[in-house]
């Protein structure tokens, strides 16, 4: 795990000649700092999101790479090749967008079409090129059809076609789900997904959506004032989050504040042991579904004991959200659905899901 952009620069999963390379990349508006020297590989055919809030360079490190945007300091090399010297329209780099900018008065055949003939591809290739990119996206039946008739998930296609027809290594994509109503962009999440495996090509994906990220991504990048708060898989992030911001930022969980002596930590009337690290003062990420009620513990596994006051019960379907009050410490449970609870209960967790992290 790398923490506060000190990336060694850090390597995708079992790739030996990473697809792109940032190198110690700067970015400066001004007298504002964006991006501050931050170190990235990215692997062929990988999924990887950046992930972070409004203003934590997200968009700008994809402007950097698409070359819409120069870097203060760093080097970008793709294949062994430096790009950020390369002007944009020589990189084997394409970028869909959040409004996807499709022509209203050209066709899908004439949209998708039309960067190949901007750059005067003989017409016969165009038309191979034009039907392989729909195919790709499932989209030949609309070749006719303008973006003005298409529904939502629909233009998004002719806007990948539009960028796979260019053949690129790597396809920036800048929050192009943001504009789709809920139910259609989890269709489209999965169909995304599915797409990019079958092509075979890296997607760096830019997003604010932490449900997003974890459903699409091989790698995360979360992002947070210009560095790199964690680069991991999201099951590895959601897991073993590094600081507090992530395991707050990616999911829902409890801070426990307190104190480490030996293998044991009082956090305030909770204690934990065993437990990893130095003696001092720690905070440890205990993620609400850890916690179950004591009559729903496994027989024959250890378990840390502590009595709350339930507080709020917020019913969500199949599980229901406890607000409870550990003797002035409030924390989040997440149990089945059930009937409506009242009073003092018994909780338990497992002393391995309170995991150490850095604040």
């Amino acid at each position: 795990m790398s923490v506060a952009g000190a990336i060694s620069p850090q390597k995708a999963p079992g790739s030996s000649a990473p697809l792109l390379e940032i190198h110690d990349i700067a970015k400066r508006f001004g007298q504002t700092e964006v991006l501050r020297n931050i170190s990235l590989q990215i692997a062929s055919g990988e999924f990887l999101t950046l992930l972070g809030e409004s203003g934590s360079g997200k968009t700008t490190l994809l402007r950097l790479i698409a070359g819409f945007e120069q870097p203060t300091s760093g080097q970008i090399w793709m294949s062994s090749e430096r790009l950020d010297t390369l002007p944009p329209y020589k990189r084997r780099v394409n970028t869909v967008f959040q409004n996807y900018a499709l022509f209203p008065h050209l066709s899908v055949r004439e949209n998708v079409a039309y960067g190949l003939r901007v750059k005067a591809t003989p017409k016969h290739e165009i038309a191979v090129r034009v039907e392989d990119a729909l195919g790709m996206v499932k989209m030949k039946d609309f070749v006719e059809a303008r973006p003005a008739t298409l529904s939502g998930g629909q233009q998004q296609r002719i806007a990948l076609a539009r960028a796979l027809i260019n053949r690129p290594k790597l396809l920036l994509l800048d929050e192009p789900l943001s504009a789709l109503d809920a139910n259609l962009r989890k269709k489209m999440q999965s169909e995304l997904k599915t797409l990019q495996r079958e092509i075979g090509i890296a997607f760096l994906f830019v997003t604010h959506d932490q449900d997003e990220a974890m459903a699409l991504s091989d790698r995360i990048a979360l992002l947070r004032n210009g560095a790199f708060e964690q680069v991991d898989s999201p099951r590895e992030i959601y897991s073993h989050p590094a600081t507090a911001y992530a395991a707050q930022f990616i999911g829902q969980t409890n801070l426990l504040r307190g104190e480490v002596r030996g293998d044991y930590a009082s956090c305030g009337a909770i204690r934990i042991c065993p437990v990893r690290g130095p003696d001092g003062p720690a905070t440890f990420s205990l993620r609400p579904e850890a916690i179950k009620g004591a009559l729903d513990a496994t027989i024959g596994t250890p378990y840390m004991t502590f009595k709350a006051t339930i507080r709020q019960q917020i019913y969500a379907g199949a599980t229901e959200l406890l607000e409870v009050d550990c003797a002035g410490q409030l924390l989040r449970v997440r149990v089945p659905a059930g009937e409506p609870l009242h009073g003092e209960h018994a909780f338990v967790f497992s002393p391995r899901d309170a995991v150490r992290i850095r604040d």
